[in-house]
């Protein structure tokens, strides 16, 4: 098993196992399957401020605060896509394979890693790393490569406080729909 070191901390390096219930469901279209397995009670998609400054802290927060209240005693996997523009965190760990072949690294740490590991001004991302999960696997989001959104699936509770959250621009999408939100185009 594969570590790395940080802030004094050893943190495991997830495996294709580790993803694998993400990766043998995922779908490759503009569904809410194409980021989230349908696994889950609900689903929804979150824009993102996208302009540093533009809100994006906030969002963070809001976004890390849902997903602490649901999940805040287990471990979570925080995964950073490398894109070549944004902070990848551990360069030099071993990567896995997602979506459409992007490469991940994949930690196993928790909500406060994802609020301060990567520094701001990654594309489109803030500070939160791409995927985020529970040990249990309880809720998934992922924000994919070339959106501006994030998908979440999740409980029906927790998907409707992203919904009804006063910072977060989310909205439900049920499984079959396009994920794609009004007034943007998926890639």
């Amino acid at each position: 098993m594969d570590r790395v070191t940080r802030d004094g901390s050893t943190w495991r390096i997830g495996t294709d196992a580790d993803v694998a219930w993400i990766t043998s469901a995922t779908t490759h279209d503009r569904t809410i399957t194409s980021a989230i397995p349908p696994v889950f009670e609900a689903y929804a998609t979150v824009m993102r401020p996208g302009e540093p400054g533009g809100g994006q802290d906030a969002h963070d927060q809001a976004v890390l605060g849902l997903l602490g209240e649901q999940s805040a005693s287990q471990p979570w996997w925080l995964g950073y896509l490398d894109t070549g523009a944004d902070d990848l965190v551990f360069p030099d760990a071993p990567k896995v394979t997602m979506y459409a072949a992007w490469p991940y690294v994949v930690i196993e740490a928790g909500p406060q890693q994802a609020a301060t590991w990567r520094h701001p001004g990654g594309f489109f991302t803030g500070i939160l790393p791409n995927l985020m999960f529970p040990g249990d696997r309880s809720w998934l989001v992922s924000a994919l490569w070339d959106d501006v959104w994030t998908c979440i699936g999740g409980p029906a509770q927790l998907v409707d406080n992203f919904v009804r959250h006063p910072v977060l621009q989310a909205r439900p999408v049920v499984l079959g729909q396009d994920a794609t939100p009004p007034g943007h185009q998926a890639f």
